[in-house]
């Protein structure tokens, strides 16, 4: 049945996408061919004119044919993934039985084959589009990777409706079966109903297939602002191919680095061991491909002045991100401890966890001043880079949770193994990487945002700027907000309709429920959630800057990624505590607290309801909240010729 719910949500998601997706990408050819009429003559290149450049029509055309590759590369990647899930767990699950080290060694395995297919399809397809559009731009670098911008724009697209239609969906499902174990007496969390059922899909399309295709956005973003900012500001590698698809080899290297890992798991099996490994080998492997590929120096030009570069300082930039990343995978660790302190008082310690976690970001932080100041934004686009270096591996990681979680739901089933403990922290430790990746992500996006359109800086004291400032900040605000009102709805649509199927008594003698109605209903509940916040962030640039300006965009942009930063690590790791106290309490953690746990059955209450609302925080507040920065800014950028040309309507005519 799990499949079968699966497959329900992915038909039903594929069919509301794909309408959307071919509507955009005209959009994207009416606004972007309509910057010179949609003529076919050529131009002086705007960042050299004494270099001729294609024409606008063309740039529009090749620009939407990118978006939907992008699109349609996210949406195979998520296909494969969620199959990949499936079957894994049934495998794992019988596993459960023997708990030792080789129980990981399913889950690991299908997600190094998830993060595999992840750099290898996005990797191949990108690097396919370039050869091919290569050939009708020649040594146009200007022209070409504008127009594939569109491709980051298609895959960050997909990740927004994978992240916030699958987490409403599972987090639904997770509420849905809370709601009716307290309606429902002697409702077994392990029962074969509809509301259990829907959960392990919830899992899969929620926390697997979002996931993946969020890391994938990020690939692709970082990827296409790399090539950007190196096309507009780079002097002395840009009749070299193989320098300017510097990026490209970043993430082939991350690839064979994540080969030779996989392999050592026979050898010294352990999740942390594999980060680490594979993390010392990149550094290792980047430090070559940078001698190999680049020239010794070349020139960085950045809103106006220029910079001189080492080719070892540009792979000390990728190293600078790459060992960023995995710190903070470490430290989001300690948030929270899984200690039975942690039980002394559950509300006010899971408040202090969201309050001291923005301490996460700070590593983020370093990677963009060092990158800005060896090698400018190129810099920071390639430190970006450096910390999605490792994505096959970490997938792996990451992907383990969701297995868990839900060999576990089966094994419980089949009177096995309890596994929910060992699945939560690798998932949780995901969301925090993919927070503060994405931060870097979004100033690599913002400054070819501001490259492109030869802005050499942002006033903050202008008040077009501080108006978009304030929008920007408050727009993560309203994001959160409708999500969780999503979930809650969803939520109790479905433990309406589980409990009109089932009955009193859940199951109504051999009758099987209706589990295809309630997939049916879970579904459209999911998408009927996901429309409002979608719309605010597909349309936000859109609007901001037709109507306001491209200075009012940077200040949407700007003031949206300071908040969203902060906010996506808080409830993530909020969430995340109240997970670990209910799991604590499971494992027979009160037992060991000295003299604070003299009412038992109060705090298993308190967990018990904290881990309700906690899941929705962890899962749907924050994790998506890294998606939304980084579309805008990418969004921005592929549209900045038509803001440049058109924007900023309401000072123009009053």
């Amino acid at each position: 049945m799990v499949v079968t719910g699966v497959e329900s949500f992915v038909c039903k998601e594929y069919q509301y996408v794909g309408v959307f997706m071919v509507a955009f990408a005209m959009l994207i050819f009416l606004l972007l061919g309509s910057i010179e009429q949609f003529g076919t003559q050529s131009r002086p290149c705007k960042f050299d004119p004494s270099n001729t450049c294609k024409p606008a029509l063309v740039t529009a055309v090749f620009s939407a044919v990118s978006f939907l590759l992008g699109a349609f590369t996210s949406v195979l990647y998520g296909f494969l993934g969620k199959k990949i899930a499936i079957y894994t767990n049934a495998r794992t699950a019988l596993q459960t039985s023997n708990f030792n080290g080789r129980t990981f060694t399913a889950p690991f395995r299908s997600g190094a084959v998830m993060g595999f297919l992840l750099a290898a399809i996005g990797l191949l397809v990108l690097y396919l589009a370039i050869c091919l559009f290569k050939l009708y731009y020649g040594n146009d670098w200007e022209g070409l990777f504008e127009a594939i911008t569109g491709y980051g724009l298609g895959g960050s697209s997909m990740a927004l409706f994978g992240r916030v239609g699958g987490g409403i969906y599972a987090k639904a499902a997770n509420v849905c079966v809370h709601l009716v174990k307290r309606t429902q007496q002697n409702f077994p969390e392990d029962d074969r109903s509809p509301a259990v059922i829907t959960n392990c899909v919830g899992d899969i399309v929620g926390d697997i297939a979002g996931m993946g295709t969020d890391l994938f956005g990020s690939y692709a973003e970082s990827s296409c602002a790399a090539l950007v900012i190196a096309s507009i500001s780079s002097f002395g590698m840009e009749h070299n191919f193989t320098a300017m698809c510097y990026p490209l080899l970043i993430s082939s290297m991350g690839i064979l680095v994540g080969s030779i890992t996989t392999l050592v798991w026979k050898i010294k099996p352990g999740l942390k061991k594999q980060l680490i490994i594979s993390t010392t080998l990149m550094t290792g492997g980047i430090a070559i491909l940078s001698w190999i590929a680049l020239p010794s120096s070349f020139t960085i030009y950045n809103f106006g002045s220029q910079k001189d570069v080492k080719n070892w300082q540009l792979a000390l930039c990728v190293g600078v991100g790459l060992w960023a990343g995995l710190v903070i995978e470490f430290v989001t660790k300690c948030y929270p401890k899984n200690t039975p302190s942690c039980l002394r008082d559950a509300a006010s310690h899971n408040v202090s966890v969201a309050l001291t976690s923005i301490r996460i970001p700070f590593f983020a932080a370093v990677s963009i001043f060092v990158g800005s100041s060896f090698a400018a934004t190129y810099g920071i686009a390639v430190a970006a880079l450096g910390m999605l270096g490792t994505i096959a591996t970490r997938l792996a990681v990451d992907a383990c949770g969701p297995i868990y979680d839900n060999a576990k739901r089966i094994a419980e089933m089949a009177n096995g193994e309890d596994l929910d403990a060992a699945g939560n922290t690798p998932a949780a430790n995901g969301k925090g990487f993919a927070i503060e990746s994405a931060a870097l992500v979004s100033i690599a996006l913002f400054g070819a945002f501001l490259n492109r359109l030869a802005m050499s800086s942002v006033d903050v004291l202008t008040p077009k700027v501080i108006f978009g400032l304030i929008m920007g900040a408050g727009l993560p605000y309203s994001f959160s907000a409708m999500t969780m009102r999503s979930v809650g709805s969803a939520g109790l649509q479905m433990a309406e309709k589980v409990c009109k199927q089932c009955g009193s008594d859940l199951m109504v003698g051999d009758e099987e429920p209706d589990y295809a109605a309630c997939f049916e209903t879970s579904a459209l509940a999911s998408f009927r959630g996901m429309i409002g916040p979608v719309a605010l962030v597909m349309f936000t640039p859109l609007i901001v800057g037709t109507v306001f300006g491209v200075e009012t965009l940077s200040g949407v942009l700007a003031g949206s990624l300071s908040s969203v930063v902060q906010i996506g690590v808080s409830p993530s790791n909020t969430g995340g505590a109240w997970s670990k106290v209910r799991e604590d309490i499971r494992a027979g953690a009160l037992k060991y607290a000295k003299g604070h746990c003299s009412d038992d059955r109060r705090l298993r209450r308190i967990a018990k309801r904290g881990k309700t609302f906690g899941h929705p925080l962890k899962d749907i507040s924050g994790p998506p909240l890294n998606v939304i920065v980084q579309l805008m800014a990418v969004e921005s950028l592929v549209f900045a010729p038509f803001f440049a040309s058109h924007g900023g309507l309401l000072f123009k005519y009053f």
